[in-house]
């Protein structure tokens, strides 16, 4: 290393923390604005005139809004069709309906697992507040249960929900990572799957089976009323019954069929996972490999999906066109901050690259042979602990390991994405939306939701880090 690269490490270190303090500091900045002043002083500091740093933010943010922005759009549009026409209650309902007291926390899972696929965090787990609760008041009611059946119900879907959003695409920080990279989507989601699996079921049912006769925790009764009591003692509940829907909020909602359901949710991501198998199995079939190309492209995969559910779900339903267009509208308005941190990200990781910093990065992981899969979730996990924001997290070791990873071939870069993924995933605290979310919801205390919600992220990262590692190792046999 020279002296050069050891002046852009430290600024490479001091835009860290600058951007964190910016963003958890009393001056309370937007992550946006954050990003971008951080760029600038990066810029500075590194000796970029003032031209290119302007023409590093725009084009990184324009390049990394252009990849990305449409699959979260799209992506927020199809989660909010699923939920409006009550496809994911049928979901939900298919796999809960055979379970029983001792099966209900992996159903429950696995329910969040599958409709988490194309859902962020947030909206996920506001969908499904329904049938936690609903089922959670059913097996409290039933008695025979030591602590909280809230928290023996809950843990396995914040579980399931939050592995799915950082670790497997289309959900956008994975997405960032891979366009970042050209990482392959279809390895990148096999390998994000694999991950996820144990990660879901260590932190889900396993620690929500620990953690739950420990807690008390029980909503507030307005919200248990909002959520439980819909549709009840209107003449039109059928009796209860354990092969009754779950959710009483179903029985509001058109009607639609478990296959129609699980076709409109799995249907993307079952095309942009054929490009991968194209790839692998009919490598010298050049039609099949130019289809599944063009339809295993996210935003296409993404929109052939939304249409088809447009269809199915909307039109054959009887659901006026209007109303069907107004909710898709709304479903954009939560993502627009999100779409403009990405930018930021994008900007801020661009002005990163054309400083070089990135080769003094390189240098150093030569000289003490660092791993990049543990350099990336580390990266990611101090910026999303800091800073409150997984997203931040992403495209800021997206935006630091690119130029390594673009000079090492040998660097697996799904498995880096995965990883990366994992680490923005870990200790989720105060300065996170998810964590508030979750403690208002469930009434929890500030020491309840640490035990739910941080210690469940921190026990995927972790388990997601060591699969990425171990099947790094694997692939190199």
């Amino acid at each position: 290393m020279t002296s050069h690269d050891i002046t852009l490490l430290i600024v490479a270190v001091c835009s860290v923390l600058l951007l964190i303090l910016l963003i958890v500091s009393k001056l309370r900045m937007h992550p946006l604005l954050a990003l971008l002043v951080v760029s600038i002083c990066v810029g500075a500091a590194s000796g970029l005139d003032t031209t290119t740093i302007v023409d590093s933010i725009e084009e990184g943010a324009g390049k990394t809004l252009g990849g990305v922005g449409l699959q979260v759009a799209l992506g927020a549009m199809l989660g909010k069709l699923l939920a409006d026409s009550g496809a994911s209650d049928q979901i939900a309902s298919a796999i809960l309906r055979r379970s029983n007291k001792r099966t209900l926390p992996w159903f429950m899972g696995a329910a969040a697992f599958i409709i988490g696929i194309p859902m962020f965090f947030e909206i996920g787990l506001i969908m499904l507040l329904p049938l936690i609760f609903s089922v959670a008041s059913k097996i409290e009611k039933q008695g025979n249960i030591k602590g909280s059946a809230f928290v023996l119900i809950g843990v396995p879907v914040i579980a399931a929900l939050a592995t799915m959003h950082g670790m497997v695409p289309p959900h956008p920080g994975p997405l960032v990572a891979i366009a970042e990279f050209k990482a392959n989507l279809g390895i990148t989601m096999v390998y994000g799957i694999i991950c996820a699996i144990p990660s879901a079921i260590l932190a889900g049912p396993v620690y929500g089976k620990f953690i739950s006769p420990r807690m008390t925790v029980r909503p507030d009764q307005q919200l248990l009323d909002q959520y439980t009591a819909a549709g009840v003692d209107n003449g039109k509940n059928p009796p209860e019954s354990d092969a009754a829907p779950y959710t009483a909020a179903a029985i509001e909602k058109p009607r639609v069929s478990t296959v129609t359901s699980f076709v409109v949710i799995l249907l993307p991501m079952l095309m942009m996972l054929s490009r991968a198998l194209a790839e692998t199995v009919f490598k010298n079939s050049a039609m099949i490999n130019k289809i599944t190309e063009f339809v295993g492209e996210p935003a296409i995969a993404l929109l052939i999906g939304l249409l088809v559910g447009i269809i199915l779900l909307g039109y054959v339903s009887g659901t006026d066109a209007k109303k069907l267009r107004d909710s898709l509208g709304a479903s954009l308005k939560p993502i627009a901050g999100i779409l403009l941190i990405i930018a930021g990200g994008g900007a801020f990781a661009k002005v990163l690259v054309n400083s070089h910093v990135g080769d003094a990065i390189i240098h150093l992981s030569s000289g003490f042979k660092l791993s990049a899969i543990a350099i990336g979730w580390l990266i990611a996990a101090l910026l999303s602990v800091t800073t409150g924001s997984a997203t931040v997290g992403i495209v800021g070791a997206t935006g630091l390991l690119a130029p390594l990873v673009g000079s090492d071939p040998s660097i697996n870069k799904e498995l880096l994405v995965v990883a990366i993924g994992s680490g923005s995933l870990f200790f989720n605290y105060a300065n996170h939306a998810g964590f508030w979310l979750v403690k208002e919801s469930f009434g929890m205390s500030m020491g309840e939701t640490f035990k739910t919600i941080t210690i469940i992220q921190s026990i995927i990262g972790l388990v997601g880090l060591v699969m990425a590692l171990l099947l790094n190792l694997l692939s190199h046999f």
